[in-house]
């Protein structure tokens, strides 16, 4: 095996295992998974689809950042205060329109055009906005970007920053396949009215999951911007151990990767494997969805 392909090996597999610890840094996971969650209990119906629209938005901001634009993570890092205050007080104001079931960005504005639907770009716009506020990873990505600078090839790179944020929103899809799996959210409690609020002669259905999405929205709002203001999430709190923590284990799975021939053809195989497997599942989720809306509009 020569240089180049050794350095590519070790580097997409470890950029996947650094994404998935980069999740769990302070910065990232007390805005990323809580906002993942409730927008779960906000939106309902589908869940494997919202899953990965939430995480196409991440993509779309780190991996820019991955792929070197330094202006990016420059202003991340110089805005990363006033980043987390927008962050939490977005969360809030999600919260109060979650608790009535109002849509992202505008009432009512859904891919199918009716109430209720899975709503592609407000969860679209969550996701961009969750991957904003976790571009304070962005110091963790040092070491992958290095390996991914020591390959051959833009599109080699380009895998290697794929990887990475692949990683990072790993958990999110193994927490929908239990969600999906399970069947949390057709629970009848989840969809039992409450009451009913009149705004501006304007009646809004308060569901039980509506309380649940507008809670740990508001909750997670207002601790964001309390630890923001506390310095507990500031960069210079969490960055150098979160490097270290990265390094660390960036290294230990170079080391492990190095002894196993044809790892890299392996770990494509079995992604590729689980892509496939998730859009059967996507179609098959799309699928009962429908005929739980025929059968609803049936009744």
């Amino acid at each position: 095996m020569d240089a180049p392909t050794a350095i590519y090996q070790i580097s997409l597999v470890a950029s996947f295992i650094a994404g998935m610890v980069a999740l769990f840094a302070p910065c990232c996971i007390s805005y990323l998974l809580p906002s993942y969650l409730a927008n779960v209990f906000k939106e309902r119906s589908r869940v494997l689809f919202m899953t990965l629209i939430y995480s196409l938005g991440i993509f779309a901001v780190m991996m820019p950042i991955v792929l070197g634009a330094k202006f990016l993570s420059s202003f991340f890092f110089e805005t990363h205060n006033q980043t987390y205050y927008l962050g939490g007080i977005f969360l809030i104001l999600v919260g109060g329109l979650s608790f009535l079931g109002i849509k992202l960005p505008m009432p009512y504005f859904s891919y199918t055009g009716k109430q209720g639907k899975t709503d592609v770009l407000s969860t679209f716009i969550l996701g961009i906005f969750s991957g904003i506020t976790s571009a304070c990873c962005a110091p963790v990505l040092i070491g992958v970007v290095t390996l991914s600078s020591l390959t051959p090839s833009l599109l080699q790179s380009l895998g290697v920053g794929a990887f990475y944020v692949a990683g990072m929103v790993a958990p999110l899809y193994i927490a929908s396949l239990f969600i999906h799996k399970r069947n949390i959210l057709a629970q009848p409690i989840f969809r039992k009215h409450i009451t009913t609020l009149t705004i501006f002669r304007k009646e809004f259905p308060i569901l039980i999951s509506n309380c649940i999405a507008a809670v740990v929205f508001i909750i997670t709002g207002i601790l964001i911007v309390v630890l923001t203001l506390n310095g507990t999430l500031s960069m210079s709190a969490n960055q150098d151990q979160v490097r270290s923590n990265i390094n660390f284990v960036a290294l230990e799975a170079t080391e492990i990767t190095n002894k196993i021939p044809g790892v890299n053809i392996f770990f494509l195989v079995i992604f590729i494997t689980f892509i496939f497997w998730m859009i059967r599942l996507l179609k098959k989720e799309k699928n009962t969805c429908c005929e739980k809306e025929d059968d609803h509009i049936e009744d």
